[in-house]
């Protein structure tokens, strides 16, 4: 009996809660650590990346109107169901690389961090908001509000490092548009599935799959993207994409090499938030 012939799949792009092709019909292929293929995704083009900062600007309304309990609800579904796929997630660290305690490791961490970001959900306004002390007869409150649409350049650690730039803008009520993982993005699209079956809405995160040197400048360049995230990209383009993210003033974060991985901290939760200052007449 001959064996079987593999099913090749063909990864999609998630933008909107929707998984499409890519407008101009590319793909690339994956291959494992020794150089076999694996599965073809797809390479997103200008058109792409404008569709999936338009998803994200449509979804940033609701997601911010949620009350931070709300979204720390759905940040801690998503994990629970990260965790209910840990073997695929897992079994595709492995095709990338990562050795079979390695891939569990990484797994861990990142539902780990996901539960992490979860919880500051409902803590973020305590902390980085104030009651502010002023000579006069009025109250003096500032509160963290998000800025809007980010953009994130994840890095090539394909499942934690983009758990690691992703949670942290969404969980203060930005939308997203990342750009995954170039050599290994099928974790990615697969974090893309949970998140899609999740009670996460359309819109509020969009991944990306292709080259990065292709994609990223049109994100940094769109006027309608208020920050992006540096994090994955390599030195020689983030003069460029600095210099582009300058045409409408995004807010830019640069982190050093492998940031992403230590102590989370509050650093990345914080880089994608305004403050609004309200003062209030105390009275007579």
């Amino acid at each position: 009996m001959s064996e079987r012939l593999a099913v090749r799949k063909t990864y999609k792009l998630f933008i909107g809660g929707a998984f499409p092709r890519s407008e101009s019909g590319r793909s690339y292929a994956v291959t494992d650590a020794k150089g076999r293929f694996v599965a073809n995704a797809s390479q997103a083009s200008r058109k792409d990346a404008r569709d999936a900062v338009t998803a994200a600007r449509k979804a940033f309304p609701g997601w911010s109107r949620r009350t931070a309990y709300n979204r720390g609800q759905i940040l801690y579904r998503v994990a629970e169901m990260l965790e209910g796929r840990r073997d695929q997630f897992a079994d595709e660290l492995r095709r990338a690389g990562a050795s079979k305690s390695g891939a569990a490791a990484e797994v861990d961490a990142a539902v780990d961090r996901w539960v992490w970001y979860a919880g500051w959900a409902d803590k973020l306004s305590a902390v980085a908001g104030a009651s502010n002390p002023v000579s006069g007869p009025f109250f003096n409150f500032s509160t963290p509000e998000p800025s809007g649409v980010v953009a994130v350049i994840a890095p090539d650690s394909p499942l934690l490092g983009l758990v690691s730039v992703v949670a942290p803008v969404i969980v203060s009520g930005n939308t997203c548009v990342a750009v995954a993982s170039e050599p290994a993005p099928l974790p990615s699209i697969t974090l893309a599935e949970v998140l899609a079956t999740s009670d996460l809405p359309g819109g509020v995160v969009n991944v990306l799959t292709g080259r990065r040197a292709e994609v990223a400048p049109w994100l940094a360049s769109h006027m309608d993207v208020n920050g992006i995230d540096l994090t994955g990209a390599t030195g020689d383009l983030v003069p460029d994409l600095e210099g582009k993210a300058a045409e409408n003033l995004k807010r830019v974060l640069r982190p050093a090499d492998g940031a992403w991985a230590g102590d989370p901290g509050t650093a990345r939760m914080t880089a994608f938030l305004e403050t609004k200052t309200v003062w209030h007449p105390v009275g007579l």
